[in-house]
């Protein structure tokens, strides 16, 4: 199979818009890219915003031209209701909007689904699906996160032959077990991992779920058959990601394994944009009301 990793937060906006190639077939995972609204304080920078709209048309090109589209869950930055035109005549997965799904995100859904038109929609929770040489298996719902505040995703393990890519969506870790048996069950060779959300550590995400996930991902390197982990989006918001788990790339040194962000995966160094929101306004003052 071939991996792009078309936006991704390692990339400049928050997103893990992925797409993956096998013969003839193009399966793309959560078309959709946002920004964080607020930051130390701060909108979006102008920076941010083209980064986004250029982002964006990468996205829907690929979306467009995809036979397959996965919705792991309802929030902005992994679909996009207002361009419903992408999902015309594709198979389209998605999280079950009305099982295991939180107020918020069941909303969403059904603003998402009144829109869509001329796709075939399937419910993707717990389920395996075969097209073609691919086989797609979805975990049941997991834990956005660490606990039900944001609702669950799905993840998706996608196989062709030998090849196996395992996306994760939101775990935020992973710290939970339901959301790392699922991984280590499918035993995959490269592994898509939204890791730690270590930009909010002491707020919103505790040391005990970050030694957690730490403890998961070397799991994981150790007991599966991985070769490349790719580890982004909440996990690219801290400007000091790297130091953070140190355990995690000492682990995967030993093991032979590529921890890697997207953006490294594509040849290209990390562009953390939204993590460096005060430098971009330092070096390039804007009104703070200028870029809404």
């Amino acid at each position: 199979m071939n991996l792009i990793p078309i936006a991704f937060d390692s990339l400049g906006v928050r997103s893990m818009a992925t797409c993956l190639e096998a013969g003839d077939l193009r399966v793309m995972i959560d078309p959709a890219v946002s920004l964080g609204p607020r930051r130390y304080g701060l909108p979006p920078h102008p920076v941010e915003i083209d980064r986004l709209n250029a982002a964006w048309q990468d996205v829907r090109g690929i979306a467009e031209s995809s036979d397959i589209i996965i919705i792991t869950h309802y929030h902005y930055d992994h679909h996009n209701p207002e361009d419903p035109d992408i999902y015309k005549g594709k198979i389209v997965y998605i999280k079950d909007p009305k099982n295991r799904i939180n107020f918020s995100q069941k909303r969403r859904a059904h603003y998402f689904l009144g829109r869509i038109e001329g796709a075939d929609i399937r419910v993707a929770d717990g389920g395996e699906f075969s097209h073609g040489p691919l086989t797609i298996r979805f975990s049941h719902p997991v834990y956005h996160g660490t606990g039900d505040r944001l609702g669950y995703v799905v993840e998706a393990s996608i196989s062709c032959g030998e090849d196996k890519v395992l996306y994760t969506s939101d775990v935020e870790g992973p710290a939970l077990e339901d959301q790392v048996s699922f991984i280590l069950n499918e035993n995959p060779s490269t592994l898509i991992l939204d890791g730690p959300m270590t930009y909010l550590l002491g707020y919103r995400y505790s040391d005990e779920d970050l030694s957690r996930s730490v403890e998961n991902i070397i799991k994981i390197i150790t007991n599966t058959s991985v070769k490349t982990v790719v580890i982004d989006h909440h996990f690219m918001r801290d400007i000091a990601y790297a130091d953070r788990i140190p355990q995690v790339y000492r682990s995967a040194e030993d093991a032979g394994v590529r921890v890697l962000s997207a953006a490294e995966l594509t040849g290209r160094a990390p562009d953390l944009l939204e993590a460096r929101r005060k430098e971009l306004y330092r070096s390039s003052p804007v009104s703070k009301d200028s870029s809404k």
